[in-house]
């Protein structure tokens, strides 16, 4: 099996590729996940079928879209019926610089190049209480710290750097860790470069070391074998790292020339759209409740002002229909007879009689008691009627009532109607 790119910058797609010895037609290929089994010491795996291979697939090449993380990958082919299949390949991996957030492996001291006297510590951190530090320190050669290390805990303890270039990451039951890239040199000189990608906008400084020296009189730094710094500094630092920054760098000091190494730079990291349309819609809905509450406001303010003005109103009303009332009380109808009352209701009364509401009529028509007192003419003095006095009270539908007509009729027992004088007509306002 082979990985290809086996450095990938988080997002890409990774091509795994399977071969079989004796290559003929008639094969399928499946595809597998390779799952760390940590109850063996000596670093087996499991393995899970990639989606869309539970059948094998016919071109013995498969694509992975949008790989983010360090992963391991294995196959193997089949034919006939029923189906033979090969071994599994070896595990081959795809790693990725960036640091993950559910596992991470640090370096100390953090650097991409060390002598091989020098001692390191390789620690993982991550929601995990065991963990174990893999490595190829040959392309096709996968090992473990139990094989050039000390495990302790979490941290893998190297007493001596393999003269090689080696690859190393950790491994817990569910995920692996970031990678990094570990060269040891028998060299007098090295590089001091960071591990890990560096951040778009960071600082990052870049120094040289020698092996029994611990200052250099005058140093000189190439970036892609171009020399960038000339100055007599033991470092230099970049303020502002940009993807331009990015490439193989290495320095020179009293004509020696060290390794050379990568230094990626990694972008910065973007805000989530997600987030981002979630604060968009929250801030949305605090305003449209800002606006409705201040409309609602508004219109009450309105409300209490309309209310305000109505009552105003109607309390002017009130006082005038009340002194017109008055008024007409005061109103003597002349006639004979005994003084009699006749029963009344008051202005509010009429106002809020449930009796007006279903007749159409205004209700602004007041009422009014009318006393009624006996008077003769000058020259001939009659007594009073012992019997009864009846008012029949006729009003209109309009609301402006202008004329209010009482008819008032006298009867007597076995007479006739009275004349037309006995008629009274009394206008109200």
């Amino acid at each position: 099996m082979r990985v290809s790119p086996r450095w990938l910058s988080p997002g890409s797609s990774v091509t795994l590729s399977c071969e079989v010895e004796h290559e003929s037609a008639g094969w399928s290929f499946y595809w597998y996940k390779a799952v760390p089994d940590l109850s063996h010491k000596s670093g087996s795996y499991s393995y899970e079928l990639l989606p869309a291979s539970s059948k094998g697939t016919a071109d013995n090449s498969y694509i992975i879209h949008g790989q983010t993380h360090t992963a391991g990958y294995v196959c193997r082919a089949g034919r006939g019926e029923p189906h033979v299949y090969t071994l599994y390949s070896q595990p081959h991996f795809v790693w990725s610089g960036d640091l993950h957030p559910s596992a991470s492996l640090s370096v100390s001291p953090d650097r991409v190049q060390h002598f091989t006297s020098d001692s390191v510590s390789l620690t993982c951190e991550g929601n995990s209480a065991e963990w174990r530090v893999g490595s190829f320190l040959l392309p096709d050669l996968l090992s473990f710290c139990s094989d050039w290390g000390t495990m302790n805990g979490s941290t893998c303890h190297v007493q001596k750097i393999q003269s090689s270039n080696a690859v190393f990451w950790c491994e817990s039951g569910s995920a692996f860790s970031n990678a990094v890239n570990i060269t040891g040199h028998n060299d007098d000189l090295i590089l001091l470069s960071p591990v890990h990608p560096v951040t778009e906008g960071h600082s990052v400084t870049l120094g040289c070391k020698w092996r029994t020296e611990n200052l250099l009189s005058k140093e000189f730094f190439y970036q892609n074998d171009t020399l960038i710094q000339s100055e007599s500094r033991v470092e230099m630092i970049i303020p502002a790292v940009s993807k331009s920054h990015e490439g193989f760098y290495k320095c020179q000091s009293s004509g020696k020339e060290s390794p050379q190494s990568w230094l990626a730079v990694k972008c910065s990291p973007r805000p989530d759209s997600s987030l981002f349309l979630v604060l968009v819609v929250a801030l949305t809905s605090v305003i449209l409740v800002i606006c409705v509450f201040m409309k609602w406001c508004l219109c009450k303010k309105l409300r209490d002002l309309d209310t305000r003005s109505r009552s105003q109103v109607y309390n002017q009303t009130t006082a005038t229909d009340y002194n017109e009332a008055q008024h007409i009380n005061d109103i003597v109808l002349i006639h004979g007879g005994p003084s009699l009352y006749a029963s009344h209701k008051g202005l509010e009364e009429i106002r809020n009689d449930p009796e007006d509401e279903n007749t159409g009529e205004s209700r602004m028509i007041t009422y009014s008691s009318i006393k009624l007192k006996t008077f003769t003419k000058k020259k001939k003095r009659q007594k009073p009627s012992e019997n009864s006095v009846y008012s029949d009270v006729k009003t209109g539908a309009s609301a402006d009532v202008s004329q209010l007509y009482a008819e008032v009729k006298k009867k007597n027992k076995g007479k006739s109607s009275h004349s037309v004088d006995e008629m009274i007509y009394s206008e109200v306002q």
